[in-house]
């Protein structure tokens, strides 16, 4: 029998996470899961050695990102009757995601895709994919088009 005790909802306040969130909240209140939504802030100067000719994100825009990023979560209502745990991360999303996932003993991640292919996809990559890839623990990806979720 499957037990989910913690979801984990990573969001970009994206469509195609606004997607995700009917599951990871359907899925929370099913199994009264507790839910965690996180929110990964990429800082731009962490990338900056590895990408010549990228720019630095000034710490006070940055600070400006996070503040915005913890507004948007407070957006999010209860579910199951307790209110989510909020978080927000900075770093690389993949990794944060999954080490998040690894501290908080995470049953299951609910997450959207963006759908990229081609050199969108090979030059962005996907945060989804390397997620699936290394997380201890189930991953669902919802896409963005598709069928309509239904609890039974």
């Amino acid at each position: 029998m499957i037990n989910l005790k913690t979801i984990l909802f990573p969001t970009d306040f994206s469509p195609q996470a606004d997607k995700a969130r009917e599951y990871a909240y359907s899925l929370a209140e099913k199994f009264a899961a507790e839910l965690h939504v996180v929110c990964v802030v990429q800082d731009v100067a962490l990338m900056a050695p590895e990408m010549p000719g990228t720019f630095t994100m000034p710490v006070s825009n940055l600070n400006d990102v996070i503040k915005g990023a913890e507004q948007g979560l407070q957006k999010y209502p209860t579910c199951a009757g307790k209110e989510p745990v909020r978080t927000v991360r900075t770093g690389e999303p993949f990794v944060e995601i999954i080490r998040y996932a690894k501290e908080q003993n995470i049953d299951l991640i609910v997450m959207g895709t963006h759908g990229r292919t081609g050199l969108t996809h090979a030059l962005l990559g996907s945060v989804a994919e390397r997620v699936v890839r290394k997380a201890g623990c189930p991953v669902l990806t919802v896409r963005p088009e598709g069928h309509q979720f239904v609890l039974p």
